[in-house]
């Protein structure tokens, strides 16, 4: 038996989710500091195996990780806390800007990654002619307000996005990835408030960089320096350089993550 955990995270102190080689690093990872909180809570060595891999300064609310003994044969009986009251007892291990939301038990053949089979991510900016220190952190700042036109223009260019194709043209340059092509289910660009304006992208999959092109590249098309109707040539092009700018990282936060199939999510 395994734990699956939904995990909410700021990102903003943290060198992403996956554990660095390099233990002297100027920020820790998710995933270390969450490997030594539940070894110190359960005091025996365990592994901690992330949904995903996460950017430098990039949030979560439904970041998905399996726990177990590191030693991977100890008996269902290793979990003495009941489903559902785990994140009790660890709210005095983990830091402030790491929480459970949910638990799960889950069979021993699961894997977090490789069993998903779409992931929800948002996108948040603000275009408030002010800086906000309460959204700094979470949200993109645009230089100056989005009109009403400027967001029309950001959902013509979303509405080329979605189906299945080569997203080439919405991956970072270097990626070691060789096939390119997903399925993007859902791109929706809202205001949520006065000055917010949040990205909503499903798919069964993303690309180094994905959402934070096409949130760039969506920005772009607001400001008037590119085309909403350029997408299908951008779009065709497999090309990074046709896109947009890359969106900083700060505004990305990982929704949740579909497995198919009810994980039937507790929490006491």
């Amino acid at each position: 038996m395994k734990l699956l955990l939904k995990l909410m995270f700021v990102g903003t102190g943290y060198a992403g989710y996956q554990a660095q080689d390099d233990e002297s690093a100027p920020k820790p990872s998710i995933q270390r500091t969450l490997t030594a909180a539940f070894s110190e809570c359960f005091g025996r060595p365990m592994r901690v195996t992330g949904c995903s891999r996460t950017d430098a300064g990039v949030h979560a609310s439904g970041f998905c990780a399996a726990v177990e003994p590191y030693d991977g044969n100890s008996p269902d009986s290793w979990l003495r806390i009941p489903v559902g009251k785990v994140h009790r007892a660890m709210n005095r291990f983990l830091p402030p800007d790491i929480s459970i939301a949910g638990e799960a038990a889950v069979e021993d053949d699961f894997h977090p990654r490789y069993s998903a089979v779409g992931k929800t991510y948002l996108y948040r900016m603000t275009d408030a002619p002010w800086r906000d220190p309460f959204t700094a952190a979470v949200a993109w700042q645009l230089p100056k307000p989005v009109s009403e036109d400027g967001m029309e223009r950001m959902r013509r260019a979303a509405s080329f996005i979605p189906g299945e194709r080569d997203f080439s043209s919405f991956m970072a340059a270097g990626s070691k990835i060789t096939d390119a092509r997903r399925t993007v289910k859902v791109l929706t660009v809202e205001r949520t408030g006065a000055h917010s304006i949040e990205l909503t992208v499903s798919a069964d999959g993303f690309l180094y960089h994905m959402v934070r092109i096409i949130a760039g590249t969506l920005a772009d098309c607001a400001a008037g320096t590119m085309d909403p109707d350029e997408l299908p040539a951008v779009l065709e092009a497999r090309d990074r350089s046709r896109a947009g700018r890359t969106a900083p990282a700060h505004g990305l936060c990982l929704a949740s993550v579909d497995y198919g199939r009810p994980i039937g999510w507790k929490c006491l």
